[in-house]
């Protein structure tokens, strides 16, 4: 069944995900601030689920209960993943199209490389590929005592500028916040997504039966001198604000292929074949 889109109605339809669990309280504010907005429905694990990507269960059946955890909103917990989630709102849940999916307000920060692995800006990406204008919401504080305060003031702030304003389709946005006071946030910048990375390795350590395991560790190493990049921002008191797509495709390499690759190698069986 094709969903409708708002077609006029008066109030938008938001629908609220996170990857740190329904009970977080970074979804508890952001539907807070988005109840101030519209009309919410809330979809989110019922466990933490940072670092899934974008993963979709297929190997076991699914889960979805109603809880009543925020006033006046409907919501549920599902025992899939944040895109899982989406997926099921948007199938079984909601009753048409929602206006906006914003996904957060998550613990920890999403810029730079982490975009890949983040089940926070997954869930946004999901969203966007059903053509719902989708942001995700991330606050560089890893701690589940953060203050919010500044997270919820930029989270309204976007969100209420996507409702005017709306996204190129399948478009989505990564917002992170700065872990600064209100009084020290200088404010909100358009940027690229920075060029860094983490540098891993596998600490090695043994069991009480005496077989190995292994913790991943590491450290966020970035390499990128811009002014421009999320990074910057956020190091320099600004809340970062990166428009990101799915199409993965390098689209300024298919002429440099396309121009020096010698292609015309393979016998022509194989070349039909391909």
């Amino acid at each position: 069944m094709t969903k409708k889109k708002s077609g006029g109605r008066s109030k938008p339809l938001i629908l609220v995900t996170n990857d740190d669990g329904v009970t977080a309280p970074g979804i508890r504010a952001l539907t807070e601030e988005m109840q101030q907005l519209g009309d919410v429905v809330v979809v989110a694990p019922d466990s933490p689920q940072s670092g899934m990507g974008h993963a979709i269960t297929i190997a076991s059946p699914l889960r979805l209960e109603p809880v009543d955890l925020f006033r006046n909103v409907e919501a549920y917990q599902c025992s899939g993943t944040p895109v899982d989630c989406v997926k099921l709102a948007v199938d079984k849940i909601l009753p048409r199209m929602p206006d906006l999916c914003v996904s957060g307000i998550n613990h920890g920060t999403n810029s730079s490389i982490n975009v890949i692995y983040s089940g926070t800006i997954s869930a946004a990406m999901e969203a966007a590929i059903e053509g719902i204008p989708a942001i995700g919401f991330s606050l560089v504080d890893y701690s589940f005592q953060a203050d919010l305060t500044l997270a919820r003031r930029v989270s309204n702030l976007i969100a209420r500028q996507v409702l005017r304003h709306g996204l190129p389709e399948h478009i989505l946005l990564n917002v992170n916040i700065p872990d600064v006071s209100p009084a020290q946030f200088k404010g909100v910048r358009i940027c690229r997504q920075a060029v860094a990375r983490w540098e891993e390795e596998f600490a090695e350590r043994t069991d009480p039966r005496g077989k190995k395991y292994y913790w991943l560790t590491g450290r966020f190493v970035n390499y990128d001198p811009g002014d421009d990049s999320d990074e910057w921002a956020l190091k320099n008191g600004y809340a970062s604000v990166v428009p990101v797509q799915y199409d993965l495709t390098a689209h300024h390499v298919i002429a440099y292929l396309s121009s020096n690759w010698n292609l015309d190698g393979l016998p022509k069986k194989a070349r039909a074949t391909q």
